[in-house]
């Protein structure tokens, strides 16, 4: 497992190369619109069918749940979760935070996830068994042990507005009861920073498998705890997110089902 999470180290940052060298020239006209301020570029599908491409080879009879549905093909027992690039909105205009965000699943289990942050050349990583490493030195969540003492990411909604009232009260709370908040724009991203102490927590619902799968695993391995909204395990699938360091986790959790249930 620690030989395919090394070739899939090289190949996101093979394909991130790709993405950096397609943005110097990009224009906006070649978007696509596949929902409410949800979008896509031949960039992003050119790199889900490398990154499809490559991994076919690592493990052939895999199969895979991608962002673009390039490839529909189910494994049996080992099956790829992939986005090609999280951070679609701000590669579009411009703004230099977006990744590639892979995770594998044996049978329902996570057990590799890697995060490349293109612009940084960072990338994040984790199989089975492992710690949780960024360009090779090993990473652990933070030690903040209070919520006031943190430091927390989120993501807005841009076309569920199911809890949008219950969010602002919440992102108000954490405003007042924390050292602040950022939105960077992608979940892999935020994901990888709880991971390596960054941020100390990060929360945000309304997500797909593809933008949360890697960065949990990553986390877990950190030494990090994830929950969805009710404290329960089902975040992978299940659309909505908490994870942070153990020491808050709880004080940090409460918060959130206090104004979202």
């Amino acid at each position: 497992m620690q030989n395919i999470c090394q070739n899939v180290c090289k190949l996101t940052r093979q394909v991130g190369s790709f993405i950096k060298n397609e943005q110097l020239n990009f224009s906006s006209a070649k978007v696509e619109i596949k929902g409410k301020n949800d979008f896509v570029s031949y960039v992003d599908k050119a790199a889900e069918q490398k990154i499809i491409d490559g991994l076919s080879v690592l493990i052939p009879e895999s199969g895979f749940i991608a962002e673009e549905g390039t490839s529909t093909k189910k494994g049996i027992e080992y099956n790829w979760i992939i986005d090609p690039l999280d951070g679609t909105t701000n590669f579009i205009h411009g703004i230099p935070c977006y990744a590639i965000s892979i995770a594998l699943m044996r049978n329902d289990k996570l057990i590799l996830g890697v995060i490349y942050e293109i612009n940084q050349d960072e990338c994040f990583y984790a199989w089975e068994g492992s710690k949780a490493y960024l360009n090779e030195k090993e990473i652990h969540v933070s030690t903040t042990k209070i919520l006031a003492d943190s430091l927390l990411a989120t993501g807005f909604p841009y076309y569920d507005y199911q809890y949008m009232e219950e969010y602002m009260e919440l992102f108000k709370h954490f405003m007042n009861h924390t050292r602040g908040l950022r939105r960077l724009g992608s979940a892999a991203t935020d994901l990888a920073y709880v991971a390596c102490g960054r941020f100390d927590g990060f929360y945000e619902y309304s997500l797909s498998p593809w933008d949360v799968a890697a960065g949990a695993f990553i986390v877990q391995q950190a030494g990090g705890r994830i929950t969805d909204f009710k404290g329960n395990e089902d975040y992978v699938f299940g659309k909505e997110i908490v994870a942070g360091n153990s020491a808050f986790f709880d004080e940090f959790l409460g918060a959130v089902k206090t104004y979202i249930n």
